[in-house]
C-alpha cells in the first residue's frame, strides 16, 4: 500500500466515523470487515447516516479550530471572510480550494443572537439565557462586534452569516455539484426561533390582515410592532430560546415546555449564482433561494443526503449559512431552530452525460437521502431579479415538473404513469413559506421502484 493509499484509508475511516460514530463503526467493522467498513465511507448516502439522517446529539461546545475536524480541508467563518446577508457571486474570489471528490468542514454562525434587534452582542444576548461566556462562539462574538466587509442594514439586508466560498477543482457552468453531507454537528448546546413583523406565515401585509385571517390572528401580534421607531431593538419581535439536552431541544418552562428531537442541518447550501459584481446587490441578498440553492430550507438534506446544484462558474465557488437543529415543514414561524453546526461535506464534479447526477440536477436543484429522491420547485428561481413572486402554486408544478421529468429520463416510467403514481403515492411538501421566494418539494420513495 502506498503512502497516498494509507492516507486516503484513514481519511475515509475518519469520515465515516464522523458520520457513524465510533461505536457504530467499531460494530461495521467487526460485522463486515475493515476493508468493507472503509469502502462504505465512499457511499455515505446509502449507508453512513441510515437511521441516523435526521438526528444530532450535542457533545461539547466546539469553539473554531477545536474539537474532531474530519474533512481534508477546513473552513472556519472568520470575520473578514465571511458575509453576512449576502451570498458570493460568479465573482467571488474563494476562500478555500478543493479537489473534487475531496472532503470539506465547515464552521458556520447562526445569526439569532447576533443580529441588530437582538443587540448584535451575543455574550450579552445568551447571558440572557443563562449561557456563560465560555458557551458563546468566538466567531460569533468577532463577526457581531467586527464585521465590516458590507455595511449592514437590519431591514434591507439577509441576516445570514455565509460561508464560503470553496473553490471544486475542476468545476465548469455547465455542470453539477454534488454535496454529500457526511456530518453535521451542534457546536453550542442551545437555539433560537424567532418571529419578526411583516415576516412570516402569519405576518401583516402593507394593506392589513393576509387573505384568510384577521388582524387579531396576525403573529407577532399587530399591538407590538415597533418598526416605526426605526431602532431595531425596539421593533417588538420575538425571539424563542431552546436548551440542547442530548439530542433533544427543550422550548418552554414548567407545564409549557416541549421537548422534540434535533434534526440538524443546513438551511442554506449554496454555489453561485448572482452575475453582479455588487456585494450587496439585491440579486445576492441571502434569503431568497435560486438555482444555485442557497437558503433552501428543505429539512430532509441532513447527514447522510446528498444535494446536486448546476454550476454557473467556475469552481462551482460553494458556500454554506442558516445552520438549523431543527425545522418542520414551511418554517412557519420564519426561522427554524437556529443554532451554529459543524459541517462535513464531500464535493464531486459531476460532468453532462456521465450519469452522475440526476437529470434535472443540470438545471435545477434536486436532493436525495438513502429513502428518497426530492424533486424541488421554487415560486421565483432567479431570486429577485424582475421582482419576487411567492405563490406556491408556482413552486408546486414545478416541482411536479421536475419530478415527472426525473422519473421519465432517469428512471423510465411513461409519462402518465409517472403522473398517476406521484398522485397515488409520492408526498408533495411545503419546504418553507417565509423566503420570499417559495419552496415546495417532493419525496419519491426509492421503495417504489425497485
Amino acid at each position: 500500500m502506498t503512502g497516498g493509499e494509507q492516507r486516503d484509508g484513514r481519511t475515509a475511516a475518519q469520515t465515516l466515523v464522523a458520520a457513524l460514530g465510533r461505536r457504530s463503526f467499531l460494530r461495521a467493522a467487526l460485522g463486515v470487515g475493515a476493508g468493507s467498513a472503509l469502502a462504505a465511507g465512499a457511499a455515505p448516502t446509502a449507508h453512513a447516516a441510515r437511521g441516523h439522517r435526521e438526528t444530532a446529539r450535542f457533545t461539547g461546545v466546539l469553539q473554531p479550530g477545536r474539537g474532531r475536524i474530519p474533512g481534508d480541508t477546513y473552513l472556519r467563518s472568520d470575520v473578514d471572510d465571511v458575509l453576512w446577508g449576502y451570498v458570493p457571486s460568479v465573482h467571488a474570489a474563494p476562500v478555500a480550494r478543493v479537489r473534487s471528490g475531496r472532503t470539506v468542514t465547515i464552521d458556520s454562525v447562526s445569526h439569532e443572537g447576533i443580529l441588530e434587534d437582538q443587540g448584535r452582542d451575543p455574550v450579552a444576548y445568551f447571558a440572557q439565557h443563562g449561557v456563560r461566556r465560555r458557551d458563546v462562539l468566538d466567531d460569533a462574538v468577532a463577526i457581531a462586534a467586527g464585521y465590516t466587509r458590507t455595511a449592514r442594514s437590519f431591514d434591507v439586508d439577509g441576516p445570514h452569516v455565509v460561508t464560503g466560498p470553496v473553490l471544486v477543482e475542476g468545476a465548469e457552468p455547465g455542470d453539477v455539484l454534488k454535496i454529500e453531507t457526511l456530518a453535521v454537528t451542534p457546536r453550542v448546546p442551545y437555539g433560537v426561533v424567532s418571529s419578526r413583523h411583516g415576516k412570516g406565515a402569519l405576518a401583516r401585509t402593507a394593506s392589513g390582515a393576509p387573505a384568510g385571517i384577521t388582524l387579531d390572528e396576525v403573529m407577532p401580534p399587530v399591538g407590538t410592532d415597533g418598526r416605526g421607531s426605526g431602532i431595531p431593538t425596539e421593533y417588538g419581535n420575538v425571539s424563542v430560546f431552546a436548551s440542547v439536552r442530548g439530542s433533544q431541544a427543550v422550548m418552554g418552562a414548567g407545564r409549557a415546555r416541549v421537548r422534540f428531537p434535533l434534526r440538524a442541518f443546513f438551511g442554506m447550501m449554496g454555489v453561485a449564482f448572482a452575475e453582479s459584481t455588487d456585494l450587496t446587490a439585491p440579486e445576492a441578498n441571502s434569503i431568497p433561494p435560486t438555482l444555485g440553492g442557497g437558503n433552501i430550507d428543505i429539512r430532509h438534506l441532513g447527514a447522510g443526503s446528498t444535494f446536486y446544484l448546476p454550476v454557473r462558474a467556475e469552481g462551482a465557488l460553494f458556500y454554506v449559512g442558516d445552520p438549523h437543529m431543527a425545522m418542520g415543514d414551511g418554517e412557519v414561524a420564519l426561522t427554524a431552530m437556529e443554532g451554529s453546526l459543524r459541517g462535513t461535506f464531500r464535493l464531486t464534479v459531476c460532468k453532462p452525460r456521465s450519469g452522475d447526477a440526476p437529470s434535472v440536477a443540470f438545471r435545477y436543484p434536486f436532493g436525495e437521502t438513502a429513502d428518497a429522491w426530492i424533486p424541488i420547485g421554487l415560486s421565483d428561481p432567479d431570486g429577485s431579479v424582475d421582482g419576487q413572486l411567492s405563490d406556491l402554486d408556482v413552486a408546486m408544478r414545478r416541482a411536479v415538473v421536475n419530478a415527472l421529468d426525473f422519473l421519465e429520463h432517469d428512471r423510465g416510467l411513461d409519462r402518465a404513469v409517472a403522473y398517476a403514481y406521484l398522485s397515488a403515492a409520492s408526498d408533495f411538501a411545503v419546504s418553507q413559506v417565509v423566503d420570499r421566494t417559495v419552496g415546495v418539494h417532493a419525496l419519491i420513495h426509492k421503495a417504489d421502484l425497485r
